[in-house]
């Protein structure tokens, strides 16, 4: 594989994001981030995971959402979103069928980022464009980021007549619904063609990875282009959070800084 034309800026801005403009600008500027999913952490206690997750640096919480029909998995809805009272983003990833019955109450509860599935919404158009008249209620001046998701099935061209409305795309490295899953080779080529489809638009849109990254991969994960990765078993695995969140913070930068290399 050859090596990715890497977007990356300058210096990360304030984790408050203060003077950055919108969320999508401030995701925009630095990275590649990490987004920490919370499916597997102590739901029970909430609050103390959350803090642990703010004080080693964390930007973003990354929150599944299952509904037992787009995946196997029943999760968590708006009502736990919500209760995640914290300063770090909220990055809602709709695992769903039928996005816009329900995009409105992730806006109420607090989601900073909403991503939807192309395979789970009839007219992912309307969905954009729906997100795109919404107001962040946390701020109105961060707006909402629009994200759409595409599974390892669906071919990543699929994206092209959505670039000129959406902000973010993610691509999983996994089929979605369940933890365990190796991160699939054919990742990396798909990145790349979705950073070169993203380039030819000329439009700032950030570009994501989820499912599979651990501790050992991540560095070759955030290395392969992205500027989100996604991860939560490799944070809370039953071991101490912190430094898991450390280690990965770290092995996600120094990724990015090197770049994927065959």
């Amino acid at each position: 594989m050859k090596r990715l034309p890497l977007r990356r800026r300058s210096s990360r801005p304030a984790r408050d994001g203060s003077a950055m403009g919108t969320t999508l600008d401030r995701l925009l500027t630095g990275g590649p981030r990490l987004t920490a999913g919370m499916l597997t952490a102590d739901l029970l206690h909430l609050g103390d995971e959350l803090q642990i997750l703010t004080e080693v640096g964390v930007e973003l919480l990354h929150v599944d959402v299952m509904d037992g029909v787009f995946c196997p998995q029943f999760t968590l809805g708006p009502p736990v979103v919500k209760a995640m009272r914290t300063p770090l983003l909220k990055d809602v990833h709709l695992m769903i069928q039928d996005p816009l019955a329900q995009v409105d109450a992730f806006v109420a509860a607090g989601a900073d980022l909403i991503t939807f599935h192309l395979e789970g919404a009839a007219q992912p158009l309307r969905v954009l464009q729906h997100l795109g008249r919404a107001t962040n209620v946390n701020d109105p001046a961060r707006g909402i980021v629009k994200g759409v998701g595409i599974n390892p099935s669906t071919p990543i061209e699929a994206l092209e007549p959505l670039l000129d409305a959406l902000d973010y795309v993610l691509v999983l490295a996994i089929s979605p619904g369940w933890s365990g899953q190796a991160f699939l080779p054919g990742t990396a080529q798909r990145l790349e063609r979705c950073r070169r489809l993203i380039q030819a638009s000329g439009r700032p849109i950030l570009l994501g990875v989820d499912g599979g990254v651990t501790r050992e991969n991540a560095a070759y994960a955030a290395g392969l282009g992205a500027d989100i990765v996604v991860s939560g078993s490799a944070i809370f695995d039953g071991t101490p959070a912190a430094p898991n969140a450390r280690l990965m913070l770290d092995t996600i930068a120094a990724g990015g800084r090197t770049g994927a290399i065959a």
